[in-house]
């Protein structure tokens, strides 16, 4: 295998680590992880301008590792042709020009399974949250300490079970089926729609997304972000879903369209949101912050020291399966 040499001579005798470009830095734990199986090309240190220190080992980077958000265009790839892996630490691969990855013939894979479970228990947690205003309650009690004495922790009006809610859920990949089988287990009814009917499963199966909003009490979406699915939950599905529905995005914020949500529930239109994703992270519509029936967090569900030890593993496990000529562990296929 041909790659750049070091700027530092490599010790005689020493195997030669294979060479990474990073195009942000990572977390100083996965830095420390990963500094011992592969070098890294880190832009950010060079006294070069970005365009220029990519250009002066273009012809050594073959891997890519996408930390974040960081953007990969068709421009970024172009300048890279001898790239044949962009390794992204995200479930979600919407930073990235798939379909010039695939022209240039550039394998992509992703974080897998790695977030799964905890993304799924955060959407049944905002679920609940929103249903049972316990953000709002905690508010309330807070602000006016002696609000329990007068009126009881229950104050906050119009309390809502779980147990026996019709729950849409937009997207049944791993993560939405994870927060399928949870819910189950809660008494609701699960409801879906998703690119294809699932033969392995019983939910009651939506190829259109206002259909589904119109039949259910949740909208939980845990699709991936593509052309396709850009504001799936669009003004007609939210009035299809009325004004006792509840909206639950921990995907991607553009899943929702956010300027319509934002009127629906000031109007009355829908009941309730839990998000843990916005359009412009992280900036966050103000009308929002003053809502009990709205429950905030900022793109949260995935950090938690499993998911990062998951993370962890298959971020490295793709990046020696490349070097060392073997099946990658999480590509995406579309």
């Amino acid at each position: 295998m041909s790659v750049e040499r070091h700027t530092a001579e490599t010790p005689a005798g020493e195997r030669e680590l294979p060479l990474v470009l990073l195009l942000r830095p990572l977390f100083p734990r996965f830095h420390v992880a990963l500094t011992h199986k592969f070098r890294f090309l880190k832009p950010w240190e060079s006294q070069l301008p970005p365009d220029e220190f990519l250009a002066a080992h273009a012809g050594a980077v073959r891997a890519l590792l996408c930390s974040g958000p960081t953007p990969v265009d068709a421009e970024l790839l172009a300048s890279l042709p001898r790239l044949e892996l962009v390794v992204a630490s995200s479930a979600g691969v919407n930073h990235i020009d798939v379909a010039a990855c695939r022209r240039r013939g550039i394998a992509i894979t992703n974080a897998g399974n790695a977030f799964t479970d905890d993304v799924a228990d955060f959407a049944v947690a905002l679920l609940i949250d929103v249903l049972r205003k316990i953000s709002a309650s905690d508010r309330a009690i807070n602000a006016l300490p002696d609000i329990c004495n007068s009126y009881g922790v229950g104050h906050v009006a119009n309390l809502d079970k779980l147990g026996g809610k019709r729950v849409g859920i937009i997207g049944l990949g791993s993560i939405g089926s994870a927060v399928a089988r949870r819910l189950g287990a809660f008494g609701c009814t699960i409801l879906y729609h998703s690119k294809r009917k699932k033969p392995s499963v019983s939910y009651k199966f939506f190829s259109n997304v206002t259909d589904l909003a119109a039949e259910s009490d949740v909208l939980i979406t845990t699709c991936a972000l593509t052309d396709e699915t850009h504001h799936i939950i669009d003004k007609e599905v939210m009035l299809a879903l009325g004004k006792d529905g509840i909206i639950i995005n921990v995907g991607r914020g553009a899943l929702v369209d956010e300027k319509e949500l934002v009127r629906c529930l000031m109007e009355g239109e829908i009941g309730g949101a839990g998000l843990d994703v916005f359009k412009n992270e992280p900036v966050v519509p103000q009308e929002l912050f003053h809502m009990d029936n709205v429950v905030l967090t900022h793109h949260q569900a995935v950090f938690t020291p499993e998911s990062f030890d998951g993370l962890l593993e298959v971020v490295m496990g793709n990046l020696e399966a490349f070097f060392s000529n073997k099946p990658l562990l999480t590509p995406i296929s579309e």
